[in-house]
């Protein structure tokens, strides 16, 4: 099964509750909690893209800025080896480890993403790092 939609840039991990026989998703990348639920596909689609639509206009309501899914600054805590090791990497490629860096995670996030389902062409830059949307 496909657990991933996305609408307008935004992106939503899908499970399916057992217990109540529906299906509940939550969009990713934002800390607000946006969550939403359908007994069907096409309730599920309808409910995402009403939750999507209201965390918008709550937030155009409110003057603020849409949740940033991210900086573009990013802290890791790697083991000693790993880090010499990718140093070592990106000088032999002769670039920064920050340029290698965006080159590795960005391709491994890729994978994962059309592995999960998701057209990564649905991801709009501006809800990606967060910039104003037209």
């Amino acid at each position: 099964m496909n657990n991933a939609m996305s609408y307008k840039g935004y992106f939503a991990r899908i499970d399916f509750d057992g217990r109540d026989n529906i299906f509940v998703g939550h969009v990713l990348g934002v800390d607000d909690k946006i969550s939403f639920h359908g007994e069907t596909v096409d309730e599920l689609s309808r409910d995402f893209h009403a939750a999507v639509d209201h965390y918008l206009d709550d937030c155009k309501r409110a003057g603020r800025e849409p949740q940033k899914a991210a900086s573009g600054k990013l802290m890791l805590r790697i083991d000693p080896t790993v880090h010499a090791t990718v140093g070592i990497a990106a000088a032999l490629l002769d670039e920064s480890i920050n340029q290698w860096s965006e080159e590795v995670l960005g391709r491994a996030a890729r994978e994962v993403l059309e592995h999960a389902g998701y057209r990564v062409t649905d991801a709009r830059p501006e809800v990606l790092t967060g910039a104003s949307r037209p």
